[in-house]
């Protein structure tokens, strides 16, 4: 009896010891990946190709893609000093031609496999802006970063990176290899489209990255380009992290892929590639000219698609009534159906209503593969305001940005024009400034508002293709999604200049109390973006409009009293007192003398909105200035009566005919004009 039990004793224990060796032995290679491989977790834009390269990602923009090894490395008792692995992985990133190309790829460690709730662009498909610098995020990143990101202090567009639960990394170096044979480093880009290998090895809390081309370079060098104590153990306290990439596009892009895959949990035991086993690397090529015949197919092709559309259209266009003009195709923005729209307002309902102001009414709704959206119905009897609404569609069909509202598209009926928009559910900034119905915002809410705003305009001035003016920049504009992040509207009076071009308008356009004085004599032009800029500086920090004709005089132009309470010693005296002292006085200071600098009368002495964006972030300091300056603290006169100029509604009570002050609601959409007093 006692044999049999000490038998059955010994089957436990080496049923427990197999399977714990299972786990602390993790161990694999792939000589390229097979499409029926059960091992691997993908997600996003990831695909294995038919010839075994596992994409990442493609041609498409604001994409990411994951690849996970399903099992997870399971850390065991080791402690971190003890812990180890290595892994070894080809990579090739391909941009298309004449393209510039798009973000890197990643080596992952994390917690969890299920990383959807990152976002693509600068972000590599690993956090978010709330995930990003958390220690929750529980992921350590070895990153091959193809695109200079200001706001991680990358180094340059060209680097290699080790990430630990944020994108700014704790060491970085231009990509590089160590050549035995020369005995030195040499340059790699990683952007070239050719194969390069990467060895990560993790040992006595050392982490090492070495880098390598695949061609002609067969050996590990001896040399890494990276190496960061850190203490994985501590990173990762339930001891398991799952291993794999994460890639993203945004409006870059670039092909990415990995062509082999080999990891193991001591170095020694690393399994080698097989270089020759390894598939081959697509490269885009611009196609060739059709010939003449090929050519004449498609023309043939091409008309007889446009005649069965055409009768679609005229079927459609009948049953609907929607107006469609010839002028109309020189702009080609999205276009939607108003049968569409009608569905996804369940019929314009009263119930979905956002808001109403005298020049239209704004509805909630919901399209399929699109979410929520916001649908703004005007009237267009004048054909002034037609072509405004036509140029806020093509100007935000050509803008990318992360805190720029996306315009969706449009659709015109029967002597009206229906706006698509992304639904914006935190409304606009002057609800939270002005408004009883929505709690204040906090000091740091309000101070991320601003830096998400001067991002924004950042991109306008100088990231865009063409110099954007937004020309009418204001709290009313400046929208709100659920986790009151910022994002700039209401395009209306925008328009693109190329860049070195002269960028003065004949018209002057805007909001009193953000219009810089130079409008009326030189026009627009980025220095009054940033003059209106710098007053929704001091609005969002006091609380206040900046003419307010029912203050007192003293207080009547907020750029003015402000300098007047610097004067006086007090300027933190100007915040807005809804705040109850919960805010940090230097910060305050800051953006308070950024204002008055940005509302500068001297157009020369206003910073750039690339200035402005490293002041506000704390990246440089302010210049040495007083209240005293030449130019700082004087207020704008009302500008009325004035030829070409136009200002918004919401700004202007006079003895013109009555026009109604639009919704807060409607901000992100168009702005209404007065023009010779006429309004629209």
């Amino acid at each position: 009896m006692a044999q049999r039990f000490h038998l059955l004793l010994s089957i436990i224990f080496f049923v427990n010891l197999i399977s714990f060796s299972s786990q602390q032995d993790l161990s694999f290679i792939y000589n390229g990946f097979n499409q029926d491989q059960v091992n691997l977790h993908l997600d996003g834009s990831a695909r294995i190709q038919p010839n075994g390269l596992l994409q990442l990602t493609n041609a498409t923009t604001q994409q990411m893609g994951h690849a996970f090894f399903n099992r997870p490395f399971d850390f065991g008792s080791a402690s971190s000093e003890s812990l180890s692995f290595s892994t070894h992985f080809v990579c090739a990133l391909v941009r298309n031609p004449g393209s510039d190309g798009g973000h890197g790829i990643a080596f992952v460690l994390s917690a969890s496999m299920d990383l959807t709730q990152a976002e693509p662009t600068q972000f590599l498909g690993l956090f978010n802006i709330s995930t990003n610098g958390s220690p929750s995020s529980q992921i350590l990143a070895v990153e091959l970063d193809t695109v200079q990101s200001a706001e991680f202090d990358d180094i340059d567009k060209n680097h290699v990176g080790i990430d630990e639960n944020n994108l700014k990394s704790s060491v970085s170096d231009s990509a590089s290899y160590y050549s035995d044979r020369e005995g030195k480093n040499k340059s790699l880009t990683l952007l070239s489209g050719d194969s390069i290998q990467v060895w990560i090895d993790y040992e006595d809390s050392l982490l090492n990255v070495t880098l390598a081309p695949l061609k002609n370079q067969k050996k590990k060098p001896s040399k890494p380009l990276l190496s960061k104590s850190i203490n994985l153990t501590a990173m990762f306290p339930d001891r398991r992290a799952f291993l794999g990439f994460s890639a993203a596009t945004g409006s870059l892009i670039s092909h990415q892929y990995i062509l082999g895959w080999s990891f193991s949990r001591n170095r020694l035991s690393l399994q080698s590639l097989d270089i020759s086993r390894l598939p081959s690397v697509p490269r885009p090529t611009i196609k060739k000219k059709n010939n003449p015949l090929l050519i004449l197919l498609l023309v043939i092709l091409a008309l007889i698609v446009m005649a069965v559309l055409g009768g679609i259209y005229l079927y459609r266009k009948k049953k609907y009534a929607e107006v469609k003009e010839p002028w109309e195709k020189q702009y080609g923005p999205l276009r939607y159906s108003y049968k569409s729209l009608y569905k996804a307002t369940r019929g314009f309902n009263k119930d979905g209503r956002l808001g109403k102001g005298g020049f239209g009414e704004v509805y909630k709704g919901t399209l399929p593969l699109v979410g929520d959206i916001a649908v703004k119905r005007l009237s267009h009897d004048a054909e002034q305001g037609m072509k405004q609404f036509v140029a806020e569609v093509v100007t935000m069909g050509s803008l990318q940005h992360k805190n720029l509202v996306p315009l969706l598209g449009y659709c015109r009926r029967k002597g009206e024009l229906l706006l698509v928009s992304k639904y914006m559910e935190g409304g606009s900034v002057d609800q939270y400034l002005f408004h009883d119905d929505k709690p204040p915002l906090s000091w740091s809410q309000r101070v991320a508002v601003l830096r998400d705003i001067a991002s924004a305009l950042c991109y306008l001035h100088t990231g865009a293709s063409q110099v954007v003016l937004h020309r009418d920049i204001k709290a009313s504009n400046v929208m709100l999604n659920g986790n009151l992040q910022g994002f700039l509207g209401d395009f209306g009076m925008a328009r693109f200049d190329d860049h070195g071009a002269n960028l003065s308008a004949t018209a002057a356009v805007g909001t009193i109390g953000y219009m810089a004085l130079e409008l009326t004599s030189t026009g627009t032009s980025t220095r009054t973006d940033v003059y209106a800029f710098g007053a929704f500086l001091l609005e969002v920090t006091c609380g206040r409009r900046p003419f307010d004709p029912e203050m007192a005089v003293e207080k009547r132009h907020l750029v003015k009293w402000v300098c007047e309470c610097w004067r006086k010693g007090s300027l933190v005296g100007a915040i807005d007192a809804r705040l109850g002292g919960k805010f940090v006085p230097g910060e305050v200071e800051m953006v308070l003398k950024l204002g008055l600098l940005c509302t500068s009368i001297v157009p020369d002495s206003r910073p750039t909105m690339e200035q402005v964006v490293q002041y506000i972030n704390r990246h440089q300091m302010l210049p040495d200035f007083s209240p005293d300056t030449p130019g700082i603290g004087v207020s704008t006169p009302v500008l009325m009566g004035i030829p070409s100029l136009a200002i918004t509604s919401t700004s202007v009570a006079s003895s013109t005919p009555s026009v109604s002050s639009s919704s807060p609601n409607n901000s992100m959409f168009i702005s209404h004009t007065i023009v010779y007093g006429d309004g629209r």
